[in-house]
């Protein structure tokens, strides 16, 4: 935000200040009073529920002069989205003060978990210092925010650190105006502070404080596996430079062959195990500190079982003094994954931890402090220097966006629930003119799951203070979101899944009117039903009209062919005439006639228009991936082997015919052009690179012909960063405005924005 408009400056005595945003554990009442002090100004600033609010007086110049710093020169982390001042009568306040909070008012949300800062890191580092290698080591400018939050106003006796009483060292800095610990409601030290416990998965406690920090480190140190309670939940830890440690960890977490993310102790060891450019060094070492995808740089100490066949490494910095702790005296980059079972959510708590993790961990470092919101972390790539985010979660969530200025929901009472879809569940509500999105919760697949769905919605609406009058939700009627959505008292929005998509990226880049949106998926129903994943979409947030999709192929056992892509490519080859070649695809004679019957009847064997699923196959026929170990794998294999090519100067054929309606891309052209390629025992680099380069082309086509100006791309197919690059080239050098996510995810995880900004239009109709 800006200086103040003229308005805002004008003289007065006194003022009053009420700032709405990203304003609460993030340093800014400390900022205020030294700001206040400096200026010779008295009054008070406290938070309410809404925010935060600064009563000042003094002469009208340090007035104004005031009021523009607390914009401007505000710390970092916070973001002052509206000041609304008002004019009062002095009070004749005799200094400046902070003052305790209040209870009324509702619209803020406390600002997501903030890694540890350079200040705390060198003083855990210190031998000297009173916080020398304390776990729990935090200031205003870092630390657990969202994580450890059960209400606001953010405050100590509001969150999980209530339970630990400051010492008398302590409550001196939290009082003194110049210690960055100023009002930090999460200081602690070892006198103080929460402590560490060692134990196994019987609960018997081995050591605690640091003696269990050491005990953690010789057992990495030895290759052991260790869960860790991290600040959102339990993680799963050992050696990431031994290969049969990571091995061992595969295997019990029933990963199979799917990255594990390498966490690493500072930028240099990051660039020995990755190749780091400008935006991904800001980012690493940001405040956020996300997982970055990067490419490998082929002399890093992470072994290829960390991530293997990929050529690329998620790799993240230390996220608490903990995993710095751990790091340094480890000496070595460590494997940091998600601590539950495949398909299950997070844990945690110690005893969750040790029921669900017993057989895959052999010991748990655990902690006194409660987690109150469990959240994963972060993962993000990039498209050049833009952001490309894959899971919103520690870091970023709950951040607020503001909806688009003619949503109407910025100017009804009624407060919208947005529930999201079925996998990499997110869910929504909207407080005036911004939707507060909840972390990441994962898939939505089992009790566990739905659970922990609940009481994220639950929580969400309490830190609002809103209750939901509007529930939107996808149209698939089997979604446990949906089903959740419709035991909801309150006006129900369904809205089609890929028009969620597009009308998300619109509201992140507060678009009005219509675009072309291209929402290419794995799957979304289509409210016809078929399984819809290959849309071109005329857009508005009222509505959407398909424009162009793929020629229908059929996905042979409904979502076993997501599990053995070599069923998507039998269906294309069944529907493309060349079922000869389905020998290439490995089936047992009896099973391939089998698949064959049920894609010709349509037995168990509903039809798509998935660009996912057509990944998927492609993947398949190049041998590149037969049986996918883990979600998305076949479509990542064609991605990776494409990168490896020189790019071809065209695309396979991928005609558009515009005399069906909607227009049909036709890939059985490309098919036959891509089948011939492989008998003439062309490079499969190069084929992956030609299948990439027609849908980027494409695209194009479906562009030059539906009359939009600006065209959004998402759905999970934008996850792929060869394929962004590929159709923004060619629609940004024909003229075409190209707008993708940068806050949100392109897949699901983005889904609820644009739930709840199609379900303020229409209920506002």
């Amino acid at each position: 935000m800006g200086a103040l408009p003229a308005t805002v400056r004008a003289s007065g005595a006194a003022w009053s200040l009420r700032l709405h945003g990203v304003v609460q554990g993030v340093g800014l009442r400390p900022f205020v009073l030294r700001e206040a002090r400096a200026l010779g100004l008295t009054g008070r600033v406290l938070n309410d529920g809404a925010g935060v609010v600064i009563e000042v007086e003094g002469e009208a110049a340090a007035l104004a002069r005031f009021a523009e710093r607390v914009v401007t020169a505000a710390p970092p982390q916070a973001r002052i989205d509206a000041v609304a001042r008002t004019p009062l009568t002095p009070r004749g306040y005799d200094a400046f003060v902070i003052e305790p909070s209040a209870d009324s008012g509702h619209g803020t949300l406390p600002s997501p978990d903030l890694v540890m800062c350079e200040a705390c890191r060198a003083e855990i580092a210190d031998p000297g210092a009173r916080r020398y290698r304390y776990p729990f080591t935090s200031c205003t400018r870092c630390g657990p925010r969202y994580s450890i939050t059960r209400a606001l106003p953010f405050d100590r006796a509001n969150t999980a650190m209530d339970a630990f009483p400051p010492c008398a060292a302590c409550r001196a800095e939290y009082a003194d105006p110049d210690d960055r610990r100023c009002h930090a409601q999460t200081l602690a030290c070892p006198a103080c502070g929460p402590r560490l416990l060692l134990g196994d998965a019987a609960g018997e406690v081995q050591a605690e404080g640091t003696a269990a920090l050491d005990g953690a480190i010789a057992a990495l140190a030895a290759g052991r596996i260790v869960a860790v309670k991290g600040l959102g939940g339990f993680q799963l830890v050992v050696r990431a430079d031994r290969a049969a440690a990571v091995s061992r960890l595969r295997a019990r977490k029933a990963r199979g062959g799917k990255p594990f993310a390498v966490m690493v102790r500072d930028l240099a060891a990051a660039a020995h195990e990755v190749r780091l450019e400008t935006a991904a060094r800001e980012l690493l070492a940001g405040p956020a500190g996300p997982i970055v995808i990067l490419p490998r740089s082929g002399k890093g100490r992470a072994v290829a079982a960390c991530a293997p066949g990929c050529p690329d490494l998620g790799v993240m910095l230390p996220t608490t003094p903990l995993h710095q702790l751990l790091l340094d005296g480890v000496g070595a980059p460590l494997v940091v994954t998600s601590g539950n079972r495949a398909g299950e959510p997070l844990c945690r708590d110690g005893s969750e931890a040790r029921t669900r993790l017993g057989a895959i961990a052999d010991l748990f470092l655990d902690h006194d402090r409660a987690i109150e919101q469990p959240l994963d972390d972060s993962v993000v790539r990039l498209d050049g220097t833009r952001l490309l985010m894959l899971r919103r979660a520690r870091g970023y969530a709950p951040l607020p966006l503001e909806l688009p200025g003619d949503t109407p929901a910025a100017g009804v009472r009624a407060a919208i629930l947005a529930c999201g879809a079925q996998a990499k569940s997110v869910a929504a509500v909207t407080s005036g003119s911004v939707a507060w999105l909840g972390p990441y919760l994962g898939d939505l697949d089992d009790t566990l799951a739905e659970r922990r769905y609940r009481a994220g919605i639950a929580a969400l609406e309490r830190l609002a203070g809103v209750v939901p009058r509007v529930v939107a939700h996808d149209v698939h009627g089997d979604y446990t979101s949906t089903r959740q959505a419709l035991t909801r008292a309150g006006r129900h929005v369904a809205v089609q899944h890929h028009h969620a998509h597009i009308a998300a990226c619109m509201a992140e880049h507060g678009l009005a009117g219509r675009v072309l949106g291209i929402a290419w998926d794995g799957s979304g129903d289509g409210g016809d039903g078929t399984v819809w994943g290959g849309e071109c979409l005329d857009a508005g947030y009222t509505d959407a009209v398909r424009v162009a999709t793929l020629v229908p192929f059929r996905l042979a056992g409904g979502e076993a062919a997501v599990r053995d892509p070599r069923r998507v490519a039998l269906a294309l080859l069944a529907a493309g005439g060349r079922e000869e070649d389905a020998a290439m695809l490995g089936f047992a004679p009896d099973t391939r006639a089998n698949l064959l019957r049920m894609i010709t009847r349509g037995l168990h064997a509903p039809p798509t228009t998935s660009v996912g699923r057509l990944f998927d196959g492609v993947s398949a026929l190049l041998g590149l991936c037969h049986v996918a170990d883990y979600e998305g794998e076949a479509a990542m294999r064609l991605e990776w082997a494409a990168r490896r090519a020189s790019l071809p100067a065209g695309g396979y054929p991928l005609p558009l015919d515009v005399g069906a309606t909607p227009w049909r891309l036709d890939w059985r052209a490309l098919l036959a052009a891509l089948l011939a390629d492989r008998a003439a025992g062309v490079a499969i680099e190069d084929m992956a690179a030609r299948f990439h380069l027609a849908l980027a082309e494409a695209v194009l086509a479906v562009a030059t012909r539906a009359g939009h100006a600006t065209v959004c791309l998402s759905g999970g197919c934008f996850q792929n960063v060869l394929l962004v690059r590929l159709v923004r080239e060619r629609l940004e050098q024909a003229g075409f405005r190209v707008l993708t996510h940068e806050r949100l995810p392109p897949n699901d995880g983005g889904l609820a924005l644009g739930q709840a900004v199609v379900a303020a239009h229409r209920a506002a109709g």
